[in-house]
């Protein structure tokens, strides 16, 4: 049975010409009749900490998240909200080859509805992630061609076209192969920003690679070291700029057709002054410009990434061997060097990274690597499911390949050579997801889940909650407590607290107007109602 079957003739021809004018330009998929996702719902998340596959001491910097994504996220918009600064992700590329688990089955080719499915499972998370970017943030996703451009459709739709930065080509293969008629030899990154000006002035650029550095010489011995020389020319015509520059050898040179001088003639003859013009060796040469190395910032980026420069999917697998002895323990990895060109781009060394389809902890390593290449203190939030289907019914990507390729990379491991590779130090916290029904917040959120959510709100490292009755954490002058209950020996030890602490505070308690009652002055904000409040708060999609 239809579900237009009950209306009348009259009724169908007003729907189809409501649908006639309401019909607009973008995406569309069939989302009324796929398969709903069942892990889409709209119970409350809460954490739970797992100390024993955690990595280090707390309070932690970074997280490990087991649980699927869409709760994942919904939880980190409570807390994290407008705070990333760089998330990347690896999504299934829905290839039809059991890539694509969905309601933890494989999809595959032969489904009819293979691609709206996934548009809509992409869409919910997407949403979410939106939510998360920072103002000057950037999301950066890997994909291939089977769904590169439903995909960039949906990026339009959830973060504007004219939030688009880039179509980035990553090589991922060096060596040919004939079994296809055109070879397969690179994937994509999309780039989207929450604001693509701003992105454009906080962007990194890119450090020399030797080749950039060789072209840079010192032929004559210049104090200010090596150079190398640079067009004065630009395209176009400036009235101003198209004066007549005269050799050390008397030779005259105007712009070439087309072009004028870069510069205005007064600021021609500073350079010249200062000698930053260059005739070529004997003098005769078109004025060019000395630039100096001292004085380069880097390099801007390209759409084009060489397997030169950031790695192959060969190199990938090598890595994830050096790890677990076989490429086998993940099928799919990206290669380091690939997130640490990301990281450069679009990461200072205070930020924070988000990974919400991490796979085997890529990502992380990428972090870490770059934080102990500059000293920074950039913090990583990862996010896996355990994956457990039919035919691996044991399996759990999140502790068994994720986080224990990270806790590698901080603590040292033995690669596939047998050789010992020191570690890089860090920490995270491991911590999974559970549900709670709204209506039951107040008898089943349990005081450690109030107390993760509360610091991660309040930016402050992720400390256990104790075997006590408060809670309380200091992060350079902001001060957070948790009042479990308010018996006498708790109010006594928040009075200590208070008497010591000097900054700014902020107090959280199931009583506030009771605390204000027993404590005058001590102003708390109610639990369970701020984290359900924030929890429900969400943008339009």
């Amino acid at each position: 049975m239809s579900k237009f079957d009950h209306l009348t003739r009259e009724q169908l021809i007003a729907l189809l010409e409501r649908r006639e004018r309401e019909a607009a330009y973008g995406l569309v998929w069939e989302r009324d009749e796929i398969e709903p996702d069942r892990h889409l719902n709209d119970d409350f998340v809460a954490l739970d900490l797992n100390r024993e596959l955690s990595q280090g001491d707390s309070p932690y910097r970074n997280l490990i998240i087991e649980g699927d994504n869409f709760d994942a996220l919904r939880y980190l918009r409570m807390t994290h909200s407008g705070k990333v600064k760089c998330i990347y992700i690896d999504p299934p590329y829905n290839t039809g080859n059991r890539d694509f688990v969905y309601n933890d089955r494989f999809f595959d080719s032969t489904n009819r509805f293979r691609h709206s499915t996934w548009l809509e499972f992409m869409y919910r998370r997407l949403l979410l992630a939106r939510d998360l970017l920072h103002p000057d943030g950037a999301i950066f996703v890997s994909i291939d061609d089977n769904e590169l451009f439903p995909l960039g459709m949906l990026m339009h739709r959830v973060f504007g076209e004219k939030n688009f930065v880039a179509n980035c080509i990553w090589q991922k293969r060096y060596s040919r192969e004939n079994r296809e008629t055109i070879g397969d030899a690179h994937e994509y990154l999309l780039v989207y920003a929450a604001d693509p000006e701003r992105f454009k002035f906080v962007r990194r650029k890119l450090p020399f690679e030797q080749k950039q550095l060789g072209l840079y010489k010192n032929p004559n011995n210049d104090p200010n070291g090596l150079w190398q020389s640079v067009s004065l020319t630009a395209q176009g015509y400036r009235p101003n700029q198209m004066y007549e520059i005269t050799a050390p050898s008397g030779k005259k040179h105007r712009p070439p057709d087309g072009t004028c001088w870069k510069v205005i003639e007064s600021e021609y003859l500073r350079l010249v002054e200062q000698g930053r013009i260059y005739f070529g060796k004997d003098g005769n040469g078109v004025p060019r410009r000395v630039h100096y190395l001292k004085d380069a910032e880097g390099i801007v980026p390209w759409t084009w990434w060489p397997h030169e420069e950031v790695g192959h999917t060969d190199e990938a697998r090598k890595e994830i061997q050096n790890f677990f002895g076989t490429q086998t323990a993940f099928q799919t990895p990206k290669p380091v060097r690939l997130i640490e060109r990301i990281l450069r781009i679009a990461t200072g060394p205070d930020d924070l990274v988000l990974d919400f389809f991490a796979g085997s902890g890529t990502t992380a390593h990428a972090v870490l690597k770059l934080n102990a290449e500059d000293s920074g203190q950039r913090r990583f939030i990862l996010v896996s499911n355990a994956e457990a289907t039919a035919d691996e019914p044991g399996k759990n990507l999140c502790r068994d390949v994720c986080a224990e390729r990270v806790r590698r990379v901080i603590s040292g491991y033995r690669n596939r050579k047998d050789e010992q590779v020191a570690g890089m130090g860090g920490d995270f916290a491991y911590l999974r997801t559970r549900l709670l029904p709204h209506h039951r917040l107040d008898v089943q959120l349990e005081h450690d889940q109030v107390w993760h959510a509360l610091q991660m709100l309040h930016d402050h490292p992720l400390s256990p909650w104790g075997t006590g009755s408060l809670g309380w954490s200091e992060e350079c002058s902001h001060a957070l407590g948790y009042l479990a209950n308010l018996r006498e020996t708790t109010l006594e030890q928040l009075r200590r607290r208070l008497v010591a602490w000097p900054g700014e505070l902020v107090v959280y308690c199931w009583a506030p107007d009771r605390l204000a009652t027993l404590l005058p002055g001590v102003a708390a904000r109610p639990i369970p109602e701020t984290l359900a409040e924030r929890f429900g708060k969400k943008r339009k999609g």
